[in-house]
């Protein structure tokens, strides 16, 4: 703006100084030049007939209005939260049954080696999975994980198939393979939906956790290419020895809990006695079992206990002594056990319509048998992040909206021309969603929360070509001395070339960011296109909206005109 108010008058004194003849006969583009004469004249025709004949104008206004508001409705596309971006680098979790050992273990993710090495060793079929560049696996008791990248970056997404297919074969093993995210560093990126269980205990968690996994299996299949998790996995427990000491025998003899358990310790792990200063240096005196480590589990239960009445008892005759199959880890929220069930569903599958999948058709059988448990169900993750965005981000469109509208009021001195001006703006968001439409035909684009900004943007664009049309009609009033009617006229006849000038400079900047693919095309794809498609519909439909409702606020757009009072400074205010 600042150069355009400085630099461009300057040069263009000297650009277009000379004879004024040698513009009477531009460039003549036979085929362009002919078209563009047949809109000029349409829509100047449109613009007298409009304004000569106002019930017309409105009735087109009032369509063009509706089917904005209809087109909408019908093309709104689902809510994503934010595109995973196209980082060169796979990462896969394999999850193998309990009790499967290290050699087992191993095996299955030497499988997923052997599926992956002829994409490196040797040369690969074109129509076939890209060529890998880089390969690892680890393995571990209880799994495995693996990372690949691609020769090609653009084609890193296909080989997860290579890498989830082998492990799928083996019974009971499970493969979580994700492409590395921008946006989310977790497994799953920014779209990975979690489920949180909480409850008293993992009794209590495990049947609503079993139940809602083979739902979520059944309604998102892992052979589409669905991934699910549950956190800590049901299939990494390890054999433990469960001490549960009975209470009414705690009770009758007078013990604690905590007294029973340091007992127990004192034969095990030992118990700190105190800190003994040796050469200077603090030293912890231990008490502990002459095997300790090496109870079987025969003599743990023989353990002597003394009470406080001196009477000796065995372990099992306080508490029950079991070997129990417990998870490796637990996790709590807010106190409570939990157990997270992570989903990321395919791309295929908007967020949106994943989200409403799982709240309508499987929670509410869920949150039946969960109440039952005493047990909590909560969706979380890229689920909540969406919703708490998505209300953000249309709070922000109504602030720009606002602040646009009230700047327009001062500049305007009027709250009836702001009003048509800013009709542009629900147009130009119908454009935006069917810019969506039509990409979405070719490639998959959502609306994620990229793309939104894309119609935040519009709020602030669209109205240029309005305030245009209002600000050239009301100097046709204040320096010409025109009525109102042929000053609307003649403002739409001498802004239809400007306008097209300026949007079509516009939009073909916009064209590589909407066709062109390349590293981090998905995501500007999304704010080129909703850019796009509502400043070309916002600009058609702005001369045919302006020009009738102008006509009908003729009292406000003379009183715009008028020139501001001067204030006379010698007089007392």
């Amino acid at each position: 703006m600042l150069v355009s108010v400085t630099v461009i008058p300057a040069l263009a004194a000297r650009v277009l100084s000379g004879s004024a003849d040698r513009f009477s006969k531009p460039l003549c583009l036979p085929v362009i030049d002919w078209l563009a004469g047949l809109l000029s004249k349409a829509i100047i025709g449109y613009a007298v007939l409009s304004v000569r004949k106002r019930s017309i104008g409105v009735v087109l206004v009032v369509v063009i209005m509706l089917a904005s508001i209809g087109t909408a409705v019908r093309l709104m596309p689902k809510l994503d939260y934010l595109p995973d971006g196209n980082a060169n680098f796979l990462f896969g979790r394999i999850l193998v049954p309990a009790g499967y050992s290290m050699d087992e273990t191993l095996r299955i993710a030497e499988k997923m080696e052997a599926s992956a090495k002829p994409l490196w060793s040797k040369e690969i079929d074109a129509d076939g999975p890209p060529k890998i560049e880089r390969f690892f696996f680890v393995a571990f008791s209880g799994g495995a994980f693996a990372g690949a990248s691609a020769a090609d970056a653009s084609r890193v997404a296909e080989l997860r198939p290579v890498l989830m297919r082998p492990v799928f074969s083996e019974p009971g093993a499970r493969a979580f393979v994700f492409q590395a995210s921008l946006f989310g560093r977790s497994v799953g990126g920014s779209r990975s939906i979690r489920i949180n269980l909480t409850g008293p205990n993992l009794e209590n968690i495990l049947p609503v956790t079993t139940a809602l996994s083979e739902k979520l299996d059944n309604a998102f299949p892992a052979t589409d290419g669905n991934q699910l998790r549950v956190i800590p996995s049901l299939n990494a427990g390890v054999p433990q020895i469960r001490v549960s000491p009975r209470p009414e025998v705690l009770a009758r003899i007078g013990m604690t809990a905590r007294e029973f358990s340091t007992a127990i310790d004192l034969f095990n792990d030992g118990i700190k006695l105190i800190e003994v200063p040796i050469g200077g240096q603090l030293v912890d005196l231990v008490a502990t079992g002459a095997r300790a480590a090496k109870l079987s589990l025969e003599e743990l239960r023989a353990l002597p206990i003394v009470t406080r009445s001196g009477e000796q008892l065995r372990v099992d005759q306080i508490a029950d002594v079991d070997i129990v199959n417990a998870p490796g880890s637990l996790n709590r929220l807010n106190g409570s056990q939990v157990l997270r069930i992570q989903m990321r569903p395919i791309e295929q599958i908007a967020l949106e319509d994943a989200i409403a999948t799982i709240e309508n058709d499987i929670l509410p059988e869920i949150r039946e048998l969960a109440q039952s448990q005493n047990v909590s169900v909560e969706v979380s993750g890229a689920a909540s992040a969406l919703n708490a965005a998505w209300s953000a981000m249309q709070f922000n469109v109504l602030i720009a909206f606002g602040v646009i509208f009230l700047l327009l009021v001062i500049l305007l001195r009027s709250f009836f021309l702001p009003g048509i001006i800013m009709l542009a703006v629900p147009v130009a968001a119908a454009g935006g969603i069917l810019g969506l439409a039509i990409i979405n035909l070719f490639l998959r684009q959502s609306l994620d929360m990229l793309t939104m900004l894309g119609f935040v943007i519009l709020t602030g664009v669209v109205v240029n070509n309005a305030i245009l049309m209002v600000e050239q009609a009301s100097l046709h009033i204040r320096e010409d001395k025109m009525n109102a009617q042929d000053a609307i006229i003649e403002a739409t006849q001498n802004r239809i070339r400007p306008i097209f000038m300026s949007t079509l400079t516009s939009l073909f900047g916009l064209i590589p960011l909407v066709v062109f693919p390349g590293a981090g095309s998905e995501l500007y794809r999304g704010i080129g296109t909703v850019v796009f498609g509502g400043l070309a519909l916002s600009t058609v439909a702005t001369l045919f909206i302006v020009p009738p409702l102008l006509s009908l606020a003729a009292p406000a757009l003379r009183a715009a005109a008028r020139p501001a009072e001067k204030l006379e400074l010698d007089k007392p205010i």
